[in-house]
């Protein structure tokens, strides 16, 4: 019924209590999906969770896993392959899941790729907040005409596939 859900990745704790603005913790987390600050600090706040949900989106836009020791060296981890070329257009065609043929909205695609480039900012403090993720990813929401024609796949290889119904 085209309801997706996001499991927990296990970085998030109870929020913090009083007037503190992050929690503190043993790391702990899935690799791959870690806010560099929560990696050095230990320190989990609202931010990192959207960069955790970057990571997600770079997932989707590409079809890689986060980290895959199957790639070569300097593609193995997902964001520190990808994150340089989501600002350029002409570079980012060579990175979306190869197995979308190509055929996809390149407006919507540019859209998805600046939005996971600033959650991945490495300054927390730059990362949008998840209200405004919100409001940027609305636009680009698919249609129910759209989706009515259009079987999505949940892959092995943690991505969605698109396909169209016959």
């Amino acid at each position: 019924d085209y309801n997706p859900k996001l499991s927990d990745f296990g970085l998030a704790k109870d929020g913090p209590v009083g007037d503190k603005s992050h929690v503190s913790t043993r790391i702990m987390g899935t690799y791959g999906y870690a806010a560099p600050e929560y990696i050095m600090t230990g320190h989990l706040t609202p931010r990192s969770d959207v960069y955790s949900y970057g990571v997600v989106l770079l997932e989707l836009l590409t079809g890689r896993k986060s980290l895959d020791k199957s790639r070569p060296a300097r593609e193995q981890n997902l964001t520190d392959w990808a994150l340089p070329l989501l600002s350029e257009k002409k570079k980012l065609v060579n990175i979306i899941d190869p197995r979308l043929g190509g055929d996809y909205p390149i407006k919507g695609i540019h859209k998805a790729a600046m939005l996971a480039y600033h959650c991945l900012n490495r300054n927390p403090k730059a990362r949008p907040l998840m209200r405004d993720i919100v409001d940027s990813l609305e636009p680009l929401q698919v249609s129910t005409t759209e989706l009515s024609n259009t079987v999505l796949t949940y892959s092995d290889e943690a991505s969605l596939v698109a396909s169209q119904k016959k």
